[in-house]
C-alpha cells in the first residue's frame, strides 16, 4: 500500500470515514519510531513489539479524539510513552538520574558525524552494535530522550509533550546522555545515529497483521 502523497490527517480523516484498511499507512509510517521510544525505555524487544501493538490499537480506538493541534505522529507517540512507561512502573523499575550523572560525568561530549563510504560498510555496521550497546546502557529517561531528540530527529518541543517533560528537562537530559555516551565511540563509529535499533521490514508486517487482527475483535 502506497503512502506517497497522503498526509497523516487526510489518513486519519479517511479511515474515521470508514477506510479502516488505511490504517495500515500510519502503522508502517511510525513502526520504526513507536520501535525505537519503546525500547529505549523499556530495553527489551519483546516488550517495545507489544507496545507498538497495543499503542496502535489504544490510538485506533481514541481516533475520533485526535484535535489535530499537535502533530499526529507526536500524539501516536505520546501513546506509546504512556503505555511504556506505564508497564515500566508495573515492574517497580526506577533509577537515581542524577547520582548515576555524577558517577559518570567525566564522560565526555558526543558529536554526530556523516555516515562513512561505502567501502567501511562492513565495518560500520559493527560499530553500530557498539553505539547501540551505548545507547541502551543510558539509564531509562535519559535513554528515551536521546532517542527523541538524535535518533529520531524531533525537536526540544516535541520530545517534551511525548515525555511529559519540560523543554529545559529535555535540554538537560540530552546533554546528560551525551556525556554518559563515550566521544570515541561515536568518533571511531563514523555513522548516523539514525541507524540505530532499525526496526526490519519483516517484523513491520507481522506487528501491522496483529494489529488489525486485534482490532477487527473490537
Amino acid at each position: 500500500m502506497t503512502a506517497d502523497g497522503i498526509s497523516d490527517e487526510d489518513v486519519v480523516r479517511r479511515v474515521l470515514g470508514g477506510e479502516t484498511s488505511l490504517y495500515e499507512i500510519l502503522m508502517r509510517r511510525y513502526n520504526q519510531r513507536l520501535y525505537r521510544v519503546a525500547l529505549s525505555i523499556l530495553g527489551d524487544h519483546a516488550e517495545a513489539e507489544d507496545v507498538m501493538q497495543d499503542a496502535y490499537v489504544r490510538a485506533y480506538r481514541k481516533l475520533d479524539s485526535f484535535a489535530g493541534e499537535a502533530k499526529f505522529s507526536t500524539w501516536l507517540t505520546k501513546i506509546a510513552v504512556y503505555e511504556a512507561l506505564s508497564r515500566l512502573r508495573r515492574r517497580g523499575r526506577s533509577e537515581d538520574l542524577d547520582s548515576i550523572a555524577e558517577a559518570k560525568g567525566s564522560e565526555r561530549m558526543i558529536g554526530m558525524r556523516e555516515v562513512r563510504d561505502p567501502e567501511q560498510q562492513a565495518y560500520d555496521r559493527e560499530l553500530r552494535l557498539v553505539l547501540e550497546r551505548a545507547i541502551a546502557s543510558l539509564p531509562d529517561a535519559y535513554r528515551s530522550v536521546f532517542v527523541l531528540r538524535v535518533v529520531e530527529g524531533m525537536n526540544t518541543a516535541e520530545a517534551a509533550e511525548c515525555l511529559g517533560l519540560t523543554p529545559h528537562t529535555v535540554k538537560t537530559r540530552l546533554h546528560r546522555a551525551r556525556l554518559l555516551l563515550r566521544a570515541e565511540i561515536e568518533e571511531r563509529a563514523g555513522i548516523a545515529a539514525e541507524q540505530a535499533f532499525s526496526f526490519h521490514i519483516s517484523r513491520c508486517d507481522v506487528i501491522v497483521e496483529r494489529v488489525f487482527r486485534r482490532l477487527a475483535a473490537l
